[in-house]
């Protein structure tokens, strides 16, 4: 954790979760309130088809909602599209931008995401700009270079809050995770280079750790230095491991958040 800044677990449901599975979203709200969940930022990104419903179920809560992805236009001709503008109408707060599916699925470039997070920022949103290598990039020895270049690239140039999320993509829904030590490093090369942008001092960034993060791992993880939290895939969609994760911010942040 980072001295002075509040942890941050967010919950990326992906392609995944119909109009029943806002009862997990009831039961993250419910212990919030109750003041169990920890000092962690609890976010919850579901699919943009429960927006607006887990809006009204969250409203007035302690639980901030966000969307998946944005267009970097505001409006236009682009079916199937939703831009930063729609997401906070439906009241989101955050949005991901260049989550490494979408960077290979989709062919997102650096410049892309970048133009994605100044949308979002400019909508009223706080952009996740997700970074990660792959497992040939690693064993390559290029990690580092790579991430930095995806940050450098990725990152807004608009003045307004940001998070940044590193994912390694090979550990991404596989169970594979980096070393505590790989973890450490790699933060601690983000944070360097979030001083180098003037988006905002790199001490007041969150950088989360995402990839198959779940509560068995997180206690490590999260007492890491420079882990601000955590970007969670597959365990967000139960509230109770979802929980189980943020409650690690607790253990780990005590007197330090």
């Amino acid at each position: 954790m980072t001295p002075g800044v509040r942890p941050l677990v967010a919950g990326n449901w992906k392609m995944n979760g119909l109009r029943a599975s806002l009862g997990e979203i009831i039961a993250i709200r419910r212990v919030a309130e109750a003041g169990a969940a920890g000092p962690a930022e609890l976010v919850v990104l579901p699919p943009a088809t429960l927006l607006m419903e887990a809006a009204s179920a969250l409203a007035g809560s302690p639980v901030g909602l966000g969307g998946q992805d944005c267009h970097p236009k505001s409006s236009g001709a682009y079916t199937g599209d939703i831009s930063a503008e729609m997401l906070k109408d439906a009241g989101a707060a955050y949005v991901i931008v260049g989550h490494s599916e979408r960077r290979a699925a989709y062919g997102e470039s650096d410049a892309l995401v970048k133009t994605k997070a100044e949308a979002a920022i400019s909508a009223g949103l706080t952009p996740i700009v997700c970074v990660g290598e792959t497992r040939e990039e690693r064993e390559a020895g290029k990690a580092i270079a790579v991430v930095s270049r995806q940050v450098m690239g990725s990152a807004p140039s608009s003045k307004g809050a940001i998070v940044l999320a590193y994912e390694p993509v090979w550990a991404i829904g596989t169970g594979l995770t980096p070393t505590p030590a790989d973890v450490a490093e790699m933060h601690a090369e983000i944070r360097a280079l979030m001083g180098a942008l003037s988006t905002q001092t790199s001490e007041k960034t969150r950088i989360l750790y995402g990839g198959s993060v779940k509560p068995a791992n997180a206690e490590e993880l999260l007492g890491l230095a420079n882990v601000d939290g955590a970007l969670v895939g597959g365990a967000s969609l139960k509230a109770i491991e979802f929980l189980a994760i943020a409650s690690c911010c607790r253990v780990i942040g005590a007197g330090r958040v």
